[in-house]
C-alpha cells in the first residue's frame, strides 16, 4: 500500500496543462459521518474510503458554475454558467493521492451531461435547478432546489442557508474536507485520477441551514441521520486538467 499524501491547505502546482477553467461560485457545503464500510461498499476496485476521526464523510454540495472555459476560449455562452448539485465523498486512489469521489452530479444543461458523461466518464445527470437569494435580517440567504430528469427520474434537493462570519482559522476537519485538489473516476473500468488548481477556498459559517433531499439515497447510500457540518465559500477561480 502507498503512502498517502498529506492534507494541505495550500494548493500544489498543476503538473498538467488546465483543459478548462471556470468559477465555483455561492457554494455550501453538507456534510455528514458515515460508516466507512458501508461507503467503501459502494466504491469501485481501486479506490478506498478516506476517513477523519474515523468516519467516511458523505457530502451534498450545491453552487454556481461560472464562465466555463475550454482552454484560451471565451466563456461559452449560455452552457457556461448553470447550477450544480454533487453528491460526494472523500477517497485515496492508487498512488496514495487524496481525492473526490462523485455519485451524481446535477445540472440543467442536457449539452453538459452528455459531453461529461461521454468524455470524463462523470455521472452527471439531467435536472430542473434554481438558486434564488434574499436579504434578512441576518444577511444573505441563498436558496438551492434541484428535481432530477434523467436518469432515474425524481431525486430531489432543497438547501437553503444565510453565509455567515468568515472562518479565519480553519480546522483540520474543513482542510480534510475542502482541500482536495483532484477527483477520481470509473473510467473505461479503471480508476483514473483528475486534478483541479484552485486558490485556498474562502470560508464561511452557515446561518439556519436547512436541507431536504433524497438524491443522497438515490446514490445508493443509506439516508444521512443527524444534523449536518455546514459550511459555504463565495467561491474560487479553478483550472481543470485532463486525467492521468
Amino acid at each position: 500500500m502507498r503512502d498517502v499524501e498529506e492534507i494541505g491547505p495550500e494548493p500544489p502546482a498543476l503538473e498538467r496543462r488546465a483543459v478548462m477553467s471556470q468559477r465555483w461560485t455561492d457554494l455550501a457545503y453538507y456534510h455528514w459521518r458515515y460508516d466507512p464500510a458501508v461507503v467503501q461498499s459502494c466504491l469501485p476496485e481501486g479506490v478506498r474510503v478516506d476517513t477523519f476521526d474515523g468516519s467516511a464523510w458523505v457530502a451534498v454540495v450545491p453552487f454556481v458554475m461560472r464562465d466555463v472555459r475550454l482552454g484560451p476560449t471565451p466563456p461559452l455562452p449560455w452552457l457556461g454558467t448553470f447550477v450544480e448539485i454533487n453528491v460526494r465523498s472523500y477517497v485515496v486512489d492508487a498512488a496514495g493521492r487524496r481525492r473526490v469521489w462523485f455519485w451524481s452530479l446535477d445540472v440543467p444543461r442536457t449539452v453538459v451531461v452528455g459531453v461529461a458523461r461521454t468524455v470524463f466518464s462523470l455521472p452527471y445527470c439531467w435536472a430542473a435547478t434554481r438558486h434564488t437569494t434574499s436579504t434578512t435580517s441576518e444577511g444573505v440567504r441563498h436558496r438551492y432546489e434541484m428535481t432530477r430528469r434523467w436518469p432515474r427520474r425524481g431525486a430531489t434537493a432543497d438547501m437553503s442557508f444565510t453565509i455567515g462570519d468568515p472562518i479565519d482559522e480553519p480546522d483540520e476537519l474543513d482542510h480534510f474536507l475542502t482541500a482536495r485538489w483532484g477527483l477520481v473516476a470509473e473510467r473505461f473500468g479503471r480508476a483514473r485520477s483528475g486534478r483541479v488548481h484552485h486558490p485556498r477556498w474562502p470560508l464561511h459559517a452557515i446561518l439556519d441551514g436547512t436541507i431536504d433531499e433524497t438524491i443522497v439515497a438515490a446514490a445508493g447510500l443509506p439516508a444521512p441521520v443527524g444534523a449536518p457540518h455546514l459550511r459555504c465559500s463565495p467561491g474560487v477561480p479553478v483550472e481543470v486538467a485532463w486525467f492521468d
